[in-house]
């Protein structure tokens, strides 16, 4: 579309945003018949925003197929979300999301995404998890073609800078393109621009200097200017302000767009200490799917926001390595030496990890009875000797995927309002994350959620304009 001849556009539906949640809902909104607009800030090769980054979707079902295994049950699914949320979650919308995962595999097909078995040593997901073959950016691909092909507008490097709510309504979005402002007229608008964890201001509200420190893993894009113009209109916020989805990265990841492959999966098979050369955390405190999103905010509480994950020979090859290779040395002290530790407390630490383990049958695909007596913290599984050289370790900082401060929606992704009820406007994604994940997350529940509420979103507002 030629944005000079006209300054004002018409559509059914507006949809602000441009990753898995957006397009699900813009897909959704585009059965019906609805004129479909969708707005993406960042330039086409960097659309998608985190979901370029992703790889599985989890999933209910109950019985096994060609890429998931066993059955994967509404219960243990709700079971597994609330211990990671520690029960403070919408449960009403979160069993919603749950039963209607089962939908997304076929759906998801029919947008053109593909899928893969699960590889070796991908985090005991092979029984609750699907995998996109090609991953995020395949998915992300699919869902833009899909979407070209049923005359679904989408504009790139298009930033919303305003929303016109008149009385009880939505009517319109002030739009910047290029140095041109443009007026966007809709029906209804679907909200999917994620949170706000790149916008480095904004954390340093909560963290301070520390911010300045944390790696943000996904888009630069995610500014949260959505999420503040809502808040501004009178919508109701939800998710605890200083809470994020983080976990631990390669301390030598790039600042924005690492992706998953700056993930560091080395935790459970060795220990974590500070730049003082002292653990601080449990790190087999259960299945690395279910914790390894705690790490990256135990590691934004230490000094400097960094840590170092020690392993030694025996530990190499069970886990998916970091893009960057392991620091290595023949002896603790050189090590140390070479993080920038002191090499006493390092020592000291490993010698006392070492003498309180009380030795079972090693098996990470169990809570093995390997753990420790004695010292504190404790290691509750998969606590073996750390004693054989050539010893290794990653430097760690916190990754940062999301944050979790965001707006209420209601069971049907309507924006809940202060004081008044708007019935067209809709959010899903990140920005609506805070509605059922409040400090703690499960591996492939965020594309799951996206692409649930974004279908509810499209398919509501749809409804509404009808």
């Amino acid at each position: 579309m030629d944005m000079a001849e006209n300054d004002t556009h018409h559509y059914d539906i507006l949809v602000i945003g441009g990753g898995n949640a957006a397009l699900a809902a813009a897909l959704q909104a585009q059965e019906s018949g609805a004129k479909v607009l969708i707005i993406e800030r960042a330039p086409q090769f960097y659309r998608g925003g985190n979901s370029r980054h992703t790889r599985d979707f989890r999933i209910m079902h109950a019985y096994e197929n060609d890429y998931m295994m066993g059955a994967y049950t509404e219960d243990e699914f709700m079971e597994d979300l609330r211990r990671v949320a520690g029960g403070e979650i919408d449960e009403s919308l979160a069993r919603l999301i749950i039963t209607k995962s089962a939908e997304l595999p076929e759906w998801l097909s029919n947008q053109g995404v593909r899928w893969q078995p699960p590889l070796s040593g991908t985090l005991h997901l092979a029984r609750t998890n699907m995998f996109m073959l090609g991953g995020g950016r395949a998915m992300m691909n699919a869902y833009y073609r899909t979407a070209s092909s049923k005359n679904i507008d989408i504009w790139y490097e298009a930033l919303v800078e305003d929303l016109v709510i008149e009385g009880n309504e939505f009517t319109a979005a002030q739009v910047r393109k290029g140095n041109k402002q443009i007026i966007v007229r809709a029906k209804a608008v679907i909200l999917a621009s994620g949170g706000f964890e790149a916008n480095i201001a904004w954390l340093k509200k909560y963290w301070g200097d520390a911010a300045d420190n944390f790696v943000i893993r996904g888009t630069p894009y995610n500014q949260g200017n959505m999420i503040q113009t809502l808040l501004k209109y009178g919508a109701e916020s939800i998710g605890e302000p200083d809470a994020f989805h983080a976990v631990a990265v390669d301390g030598r990841a790039p600042k924005f767009d690492g992706g998953i492959v700056t993930r560091l999966d080395s935790v459970p098979f060795g220990i974590v200490v500070n730049r003082g050369g002292k653990r601080f955390y449990d790190e087999g405190e259960d299945f690395w799917p279910k914790r390894y999103a705690i790490w990256g905010g135990l590691i934004a509480r230490q000094p400097g926001q960094v840590a170092y994950s020690i392993i030694d020979s025996k530990a190499l090859s069970k886990f998916m390595p970091s893009v960057f290779d392991p620091i290595v040395a023949d002896s603790l002290s050189e090590l140390a030496d070479k993080l920038g530790l002191p090499p006493s407390q390092l020592q000291s630490t490993v010698q006392a990890f070492n003498h309180s383990i009380r030795q079972g049958t090693f098996d990470p695909s169990t809570l093995d009875d390997c753990y420790t007596e004695g010292i504190t913290p404790p290691k509750s599984h998969w606590a073996v000797p750390i004693d054989e050289a050539p010893y290794y370790a990653y430097p760690l900082r916190a990754g940062i995927t999301f944050t979790y401060l965001g707006v209420r929606i209601n069971n049907k992704a309507n924006i809940q309002f202060h004081n008044r009820q708007v019935c067209n406007m809709f959010a899903a994604g990140e920005m609506v994350a805070g509605n059922v994940l409040r400090r703690g997350y499960l591996a492939g529940f965020g594309l799951t959620m996206g692409a649930v509420l974004g279908r509810i979103a499209g398919e509501e507002a749809a409804n509404v304009i009808k």
